[in-house]
Protein backbone atom coordinates (compact mmCIF):
# COMPACT_ATOMS: atom_id res chain seq x y z
CA UNK A 1 0.00 0.00 0.00
CA UNK A 2 1.45 3.31 -0.42
CA UNK A 3 2.13 6.00 1.97
CA UNK A 4 -0.12 7.92 3.44
CA UNK A 5 -3.28 5.71 2.42
CA UNK A 6 -5.75 4.90 4.52
CA UNK A 7 -7.64 1.30 4.37
CA UNK A 8 -11.52 1.44 5.04
CA UNK A 9 -11.75 -0.50 8.48
CA UNK A 10 -14.42 -1.39 10.91
CA UNK A 11 -14.53 -0.73 14.60
CA UNK A 12 -12.58 -3.26 15.47
CA UNK A 13 -9.92 -2.24 12.90
CA UNK A 14 -10.24 -5.08 10.35
CA UNK A 15 -11.08 -4.72 6.42
CA UNK A 16 -15.10 -3.75 5.60
CA UNK A 17 -17.18 -6.55 5.23
CA UNK A 18 -17.79 -5.47 1.51
CA UNK A 19 -14.08 -5.90 0.46
CA UNK A 20 -13.83 -8.98 2.01
CA UNK A 21 -16.96 -10.36 0.61
CA UNK A 22 -15.82 -8.74 -2.81
CA UNK A 23 -12.37 -10.54 -2.43
CA UNK A 24 -13.77 -13.92 -1.63
CA UNK A 25 -15.86 -13.98 -4.83
CA UNK A 26 -13.01 -14.55 -7.03
CA UNK A 27 -11.42 -17.82 -6.70
CA UNK A 28 -8.50 -16.77 -7.89
CA UNK A 29 -8.01 -14.70 -5.18
CA UNK A 30 -9.34 -16.87 -2.84
CA UNK A 31 -6.50 -18.85 -4.23
CA UNK A 32 -3.97 -16.01 -3.51
CA UNK A 33 -4.85 -16.42 0.18
CA UNK A 34 -5.00 -19.55 0.56
CA UNK A 35 -1.25 -20.03 -0.80
CA UNK A 36 -0.61 -17.32 1.51
CA UNK A 37 -1.50 -18.94 4.56
CA UNK A 38 0.27 -22.35 3.56
CA UNK A 39 3.13 -20.55 3.25
CA UNK A 40 2.96 -17.68 6.18
CA UNK A 41 5.14 -15.35 4.87
CA UNK A 42 6.48 -13.61 1.26
CA UNK A 43 5.77 -15.58 -1.51
CA UNK A 44 6.91 -14.67 -4.93
CA UNK A 45 4.52 -13.80 -7.82
CA UNK A 46 6.08 -16.31 -10.28
CA UNK A 47 5.81 -18.95 -7.43
CA UNK A 48 2.37 -17.61 -6.24
CA UNK A 49 1.11 -17.68 -10.54
CA UNK A 50 2.06 -21.45 -10.72
CA UNK A 51 0.79 -22.78 -7.64
CA UNK A 52 -2.62 -21.03 -8.47
CA UNK A 53 -2.19 -22.00 -12.16
CA UNK A 54 -2.01 -25.76 -10.89
CA UNK A 55 -4.94 -25.35 -8.82
CA UNK A 56 -7.17 -24.05 -11.71
CA UNK A 57 -6.38 -26.93 -14.19
CA UNK A 58 -5.83 -29.62 -10.66
CA UNK A 59 -2.61 -30.59 -11.87
CA UNK A 60 0.56 -30.41 -9.52
CA UNK A 61 2.83 -27.41 -10.06
CA UNK A 62 5.01 -29.09 -12.17
CA UNK A 63 3.32 -29.94 -14.72
CA UNK A 64 1.33 -26.23 -15.29
CA UNK A 65 2.62 -25.06 -19.08
CA UNK A 66 4.11 -21.63 -19.74
CA UNK A 67 0.40 -20.54 -21.16
CA UNK A 68 -1.10 -21.43 -18.13
CA UNK A 69 1.03 -19.63 -15.74
CA UNK A 70 1.37 -16.68 -17.84
CA UNK A 71 -2.35 -16.46 -17.94
CA UNK A 72 -2.50 -16.32 -14.00
CA UNK A 73 0.66 -14.24 -13.91
CA UNK A 74 -0.64 -11.37 -15.81
CA UNK A 75 -4.13 -11.67 -13.88
CA UNK A 76 -2.55 -11.79 -11.01
CA UNK A 77 -0.07 -8.84 -11.05
CA UNK A 78 -2.49 -6.48 -13.21
CA UNK A 79 -5.68 -6.65 -11.58
CA UNK A 80 -6.19 -9.12 -8.05
CA UNK A 81 -3.04 -8.61 -5.99
CA UNK A 82 -3.10 -4.60 -7.15
CA UNK A 83 -6.84 -4.95 -5.58
CA UNK A 84 -5.93 -6.75 -2.83
CA UNK A 85 -3.27 -4.26 -1.79
CA UNK A 86 -5.64 -1.49 -1.43
CA UNK A 87 -8.02 -3.43 0.64
CA UNK A 88 -5.27 -3.64 2.88
CA UNK A 89 -5.05 -7.61 2.66
CA UNK A 90 -1.51 -8.00 1.21
CA UNK A 91 1.60 -5.69 0.69
CA UNK A 92 2.38 -6.06 -3.38
CA UNK A 93 5.74 -4.97 -3.92
CA UNK A 94 5.37 -4.38 -7.92
CA UNK A 95 9.19 -3.80 -8.52
CA UNK A 96 10.19 -7.20 -6.50
CA UNK A 97 7.01 -9.13 -7.29
CA UNK A 98 6.49 -9.87 -3.52
CA UNK A 99 3.63 -10.42 -2.03
CA UNK A 100 3.43 -10.88 2.05
CA UNK A 101 0.01 -11.04 3.67
CA UNK A 102 -1.01 -8.40 6.00
CA UNK A 103 -2.25 -9.14 9.97
CA UNK A 104 -6.10 -8.65 8.13
CA UNK A 105 -5.94 -11.24 5.97
CA UNK A 106 -6.61 -13.85 8.98
CA UNK A 107 -9.68 -12.07 9.51
CA UNK A 108 -10.82 -14.04 5.89
CA UNK A 109 -11.43 -16.97 7.35
CA UNK A 110 -14.09 -15.50 9.42
CA UNK A 111 -16.05 -15.16 6.60
CA UNK A 112 -16.20 -19.00 5.11
CA UNK A 113 -18.78 -20.76 7.35
CA UNK A 114 -20.33 -20.84 3.82
CA UNK A 115 -23.84 -22.71 3.72
CA UNK A 116 -24.19 -23.79 0.25
CA UNK A 117 -26.97 -26.23 -2.21
CA UNK A 118 -29.50 -27.22 0.19
CA UNK A 119 -27.21 -27.24 3.81
CA UNK A 120 -28.71 -25.72 6.98
CA UNK A 121 -26.37 -23.24 8.66
CA UNK A 122 -24.83 -24.79 11.70
CA UNK A 123 -26.61 -22.31 13.94
CA UNK A 124 -29.95 -23.24 12.96
CA UNK A 125 -28.83 -27.31 13.33
CA UNK A 126 -27.84 -26.64 16.88
CA UNK A 127 -31.28 -24.38 17.80
CA UNK A 128 -32.94 -27.97 16.12
CA UNK A 129 -30.89 -30.34 18.08
CA UNK A 130 -31.60 -28.38 21.31
CA UNK A 131 -35.04 -28.32 20.59
CA UNK A 132 -35.13 -31.67 19.94
CA UNK A 133 -33.30 -32.78 23.13
CA UNK A 134 -36.00 -31.27 25.04
CA UNK A 135 -38.48 -32.87 23.41
CA UNK A 136 -36.96 -35.69 23.92
CA UNK A 137 -36.20 -35.31 27.89
CA UNK A 138 -39.64 -33.90 28.32
CA UNK A 139 -41.39 -37.46 26.59
CA UNK A 140 -38.56 -39.57 28.75
CA UNK A 141 -39.52 -37.95 31.86
CA UNK A 142 -43.47 -37.85 32.03
CA UNK A 143 -43.63 -41.32 30.56
CA UNK A 144 -44.57 -40.88 26.85
CA UNK A 145 -44.81 -44.04 25.30
CA UNK A 146 -41.97 -45.44 23.83
CA UNK A 147 -39.90 -43.10 25.51
CA UNK A 148 -40.90 -43.33 29.21
CA UNK A 149 -39.69 -47.61 28.90
CA UNK A 150 -36.05 -46.09 28.33
CA UNK A 151 -33.17 -46.23 31.63
CA UNK A 152 -33.05 -42.71 32.63
CA UNK A 153 -29.07 -43.27 32.36
CA UNK A 154 -29.94 -43.91 28.24
CA UNK A 155 -32.34 -40.75 28.39
CA UNK A 156 -29.82 -38.68 29.93
CA UNK A 157 -27.25 -39.56 27.14
CA UNK A 158 -29.01 -39.54 23.97
CA UNK A 159 -28.51 -35.61 23.64
CA UNK A 160 -25.14 -35.83 24.90
CA UNK A 161 -24.07 -37.94 22.31
CA UNK A 162 -25.77 -36.55 19.51
CA UNK A 163 -24.05 -33.33 20.30
CA UNK A 164 -20.80 -34.26 20.66
CA UNK A 165 -21.47 -36.04 17.05
CA UNK A 166 -22.65 -32.93 15.61
CA UNK A 167 -19.73 -30.94 17.16
CA UNK A 168 -17.20 -33.49 15.43
CA UNK A 169 -18.89 -33.16 12.01
CA UNK A 170 -19.14 -29.71 12.51
CA UNK A 171 -15.24 -29.45 13.13
CA UNK A 172 -14.51 -31.63 10.46
CA UNK A 173 -16.59 -29.81 7.77
CA UNK A 174 -15.25 -26.38 9.34
CA UNK A 175 -11.20 -27.45 8.73
CA UNK A 176 -11.70 -28.72 5.41
CA UNK A 177 -13.13 -25.18 4.70
CA UNK A 178 -10.30 -23.92 6.07
CA UNK A 179 -7.94 -21.53 3.95
CA UNK A 180 -4.30 -21.62 4.30
CA UNK A 181 -4.13 -25.80 5.22
CA UNK A 182 -2.18 -28.22 3.61
CA UNK A 183 -3.44 -29.53 0.53
CA UNK A 184 -5.56 -27.76 -2.17
CA UNK A 185 -7.98 -24.61 -0.80
CA UNK A 186 -10.96 -25.44 -0.20
CA UNK A 187 -14.09 -25.97 -2.63
CA UNK A 188 -16.05 -23.03 -2.79
CA UNK A 189 -18.65 -21.66 -5.36
CA UNK A 190 -17.60 -19.28 -7.44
Amino acid sequence: MAEGETVAQTETGGVETGEVFQTLSNQRRRFVVHALEQEQGALELRTLSTQVAAWENDKEPAAVNSQERRRVYNSLQQVHLPQMDDDGLVEYDKRSGTIEPTADIADLQLYLEVVRGNDIPWSTYYLLLGFFSMVFAGAATSGVAPFASLPVLVAALIPGVLLTISGLAHTYVSRKRQLGRDGPPPELSS
